[in-house]
């Protein structure tokens, strides 16, 4: 039975390291190039180049993130960033934007690529999609259910990543516009403000406030490392930690968590996880916990509207305060170096600090014990009773700390030496898969006085120093009375290790074809089309425009009428005339069809793999300014030869994001609107399978004449 892979964040190369001691089988990292978190500290080419070195041998896999969408004016710095990390053996690429799939499947055959969870395959067509497009693995939509992906893996043979633990986009396979729309900051270009993280107030139709709480939008941490069995038992093949931007105390400590349940699980069927891990856990980081979609948490389990930040553990409560000290009854340890947070509500703020004194009953004291009353120096008054939260345990730290300086992963070798009288030393040493044999110039000799023995030559074998390898089992053929120089047997083991080195740091063959695509040439056009819902609107505006798509099945027959399909589907029906999909699991078997918005498509490459996968219109990206879409338009031609049938929304409010969190649910209401801190309103609209929020401000696009003349045949408005 093949195990599943436990996959950790790297952020940096410290964090790599900590993964690696940790227990991880692979890391995921970015570089400073078309990484999803550009925030994260990342690797250099340098830096990616001992990453990839360091991880291969430990036997740990390395996969980039190369998951933004490109623009057309970046492709060729992208591809020349691809053959840099293939050339460099990296292990896979995590990929987003579906036109650079399609160019690196077709030109670097050799490349394993993974599918971006923003690529958004959340159902059995994505997968087939992605199998067909030679995609190894793909790292599934957060909100797909254990079922759900049970059932995947029966029907088609792809590697499913998933989402264990950390950080829940609130968004659909984080597929969300909101920050780009909002603040400019795209979370498609790696550089969300993470606008889901601030207050909000919901309100009913009729004005009135709905929530006390003003997070609305803020999730808990998945943790799932209770219930890894069921994972494993459903054929996940990847288990994945989220946390690139955390640092490397966190990323130790939740990998060295999850190793733990794995190997407990495939020794007994039980993780054996405490709550005393949890607590640990909940100890490094927590905005608290949920198990998420994945297993079926209730719509009120996802989010924590309190706080957006770390809740750290409960250590105690205020028992007096005077502007001067304060004293804490705890509930838990407390140590001098720890952070603290006082949550006090009647003042409505919080207060952090860190220990640097304590006293109990006027003993000055390092650490104090549950039920002590501790007296804490502090120059500010606070509100007895406030709560008081561990934010930080400082001994946790510093035992991470004292774990990563000392390293213990080792990679298990066996030797076996041949010594037979007047024949050339023999070394042979195996790690399990490679094996390698080095033997010395010069005979083995007879002993003129003190024999060589077994223990000798096993001390020097064993004597691997700051190598990855430990040696666990050794087998000597040694003939008696023979004299063997400790210099030759050192010297032998020092070639050994090199060349086993050389095994383990192995060469991906590279590969590089001429892309090709073959694409239809479109008419040039002027056409209009507007996306509207109710048979009313239709009556009015069907003369007025040459293409009307709708969500309105009832609408599917009428004239010049198209039928959009939700962003988040299930199962696919069957229809018989062309349509407008959202996600690529349409893309499956389809031939005629229209593709919206919610493909990201901002380069050439994405145009031309629709258009030859027999997309009639791609609806271009909401990121996209004139100017690009000229670049896309004139980058097709020149390739081509040919006219591109492209549209570009230029009226109505722009979907911010869609949610399997559904506030109007939790509030009991068919619709509502969010208000920021600045005032604006974002109308939230529910369906049965998810939530979407429009966009405050409604579009203000250039006149329809300029996209004709850039080139663009239609131009939508969505009422």
């Amino acid at each position: 039975m093949k195990k599943v892979e436990l996959l950790s964040p790297a952020g940096n190369m410290e964090c790599l390291k900590a993964a690696i001691e940790a227990g991880c089988d692979a890391v995921y990292l970015g570089g400073k190039l078309f990484g999803a978190r550009s925030f994260a500290g990342n690797f250099s080419n340098e830096e990616l180049i001992e990453a990839i070195k360091y991880a291969h041998l430990y036997g740990v896999k390395v996969y980039l993130t190369i998951n933004t969408i490109v623009y057309e004016r970046e492709v060729e710095r992208f591809l020349d960033y691809i053959r840099f990390v293939h050339k460099n053996n990296v292990d896979a690429v995590i990929v987003q934007d579906i036109g650079m799939l399609d160019l690196i499947t077709k030109k670097f055959p050799n490349l394993e690529v993974h599918a971006s969870t923003q690529m958004h395959v959340h159902n059995k067509e994505g997968i087939m999609f992605a199998k067909e497009m030679n995609v190894k693995r793909v790292v599934i939509a957060r909100e797909t259910t254990i079922s759900e992906i049970k059932k995947i893996k029966r029907e088609v043979d792809v590697e499913i990543e998933a989402f264990v633990h950390g950080a829940l986009c609130v968004s659909y396979s984080g597929q969300c516009l909101m920050s780009a729309l909002i603040g400019n900051r795209s979370g498609n270009r790696g550089t969300c403000a993470q606008v889901c993280r601030k207050k909000y107030d919901l309100y009913s139709l009729d004005n009135k406030k709905l929530n006390e709480d003003k997070y609305l939008l803020s999730t808990k941490d998945l943790c799932t490392v209770k219930d890894v069995g069921s994972l494993i038992e459903a054929g996940v093949d990847s288990l994945k930690i989220e946390g690139r931007m955390k640092r490397a105390e966190y990323v130790y400590l939740v990998t060295k968590t999850y190793r733990k349940a794995i190997d407990n699980y495939y020794e007994s069927a039980s993780t054996k996880i405490s709550n005393d891990d949890i607590l640990e856990l909940k100890k490094m980081f927590n905005r608290d916990f949920t198990k998420g979609f994945i297993f079926n948490e209730n719509n009120d389990l996802i989010v924590s509207q309190k706080r957006p930040n770390h809740q750290g553990v409960l250590i105690g409560t205020v028992i007096y305060s005077d502007g001067k000290k304060i004293k804490l009854k705890l509930d838990n340890e407390l140590n001098v170096g720890d952070g603290l947070r006082i949550i006090d509500s009647l003042n409505k703020k919080d207060v952090g600090l860190v220990v640097n004194k304590m006293s109990v009953a006027n003993k000055v004291v390092k650490t104090a014990h549950k039920g002590c009353l501790v007296q804490i120096p502090y120059q500010e008054k606070v509100t007895v009773n406030s709560k008081v939260v561990l934010t930080t345990d400082y001994n946790q730290i510093k035992n991470i700390n004292n774990l990563l300086s000392n390293p213990k992963r080792k990679v298990l070798i066996s030797a076996r030496v041949v010594a037979k009288k007047n024949q050339c030393l023999k070394l042979i040493i195996s790690d399990g898969k490679n094996e390698v044999t080095k033997t010395c110039l010069g005979a083995v000799l007879k002993a003129i006085s003190a024999p060589v023995t077994k223990q000798v030559i096993e001390k020097q074998i064993a004597k691997l120093g700051n190598t990855v390898y430990r040696l666990e089992e050794i087998k000597i053929d040694l003939d008696e009375g023979v004299f063997i120089n400790i210099k030759n047997l050192n010297e032998l083991r020092r070639m050994a290790i090199l060349a086993l080195n050389e095994k383990r740091l192995y060469k991906i063959p590279y590969v590089e074809k001429s892309y090709q695509a073959r694409v239809p040439s479109f008419k040039k056009v002027k056409e209009k089309s507007v996306l509207l819902s109710t048979k009313k609107e239709y009556d009015s505006l069907k003369d007025a425009y040459d293409v009307i798509y709708t969500t309105n099945q009832a609408l599917a027959t009428l004239d010049k009428v198209i039928l959009k399909l939700p962003r988040v589907v299930k199962t696919y029906p069957h229809y018989d005339k062309r349509f407008l999909i959202g996600e690529v699991g349409g893309l499956f078997n389809r031939t005629d069809f229209d593709t919206d918005f919610s493909f990201n498509v901002v380069n050439s490459y994405a145009v031309a793999f629709l258009h030859e996968r027999k997309a009639r219109r791609v609806t271009l990206s909401y990121e996209l300014t004139l100017s690009q879409i000229k670049d896309i338009i004139d980058a097709y031609h020149k390739r081509y030869n040919a006219n591109p049938n492209l549209e570009v929304i230029i009226r109505g409010y722009p979907e911010a994001m869609i949610s399997k969190f559904d506030l109007n649910k939790m509030y009991n209401v068919k619709e509502s609107y969010l208000k920021d801190e600045y005032g604006n309103k974002f109308r939230v609209v529910s369906n049965d399978d998810f939530m979407t929020i429009y966009n405050y401000q409604q579009l203000s696009k250039e006149k329809p004449e300029k996209y004709y003349d850039a080139g663009v045949n239609g131009v939508r408005t969505n009422l």
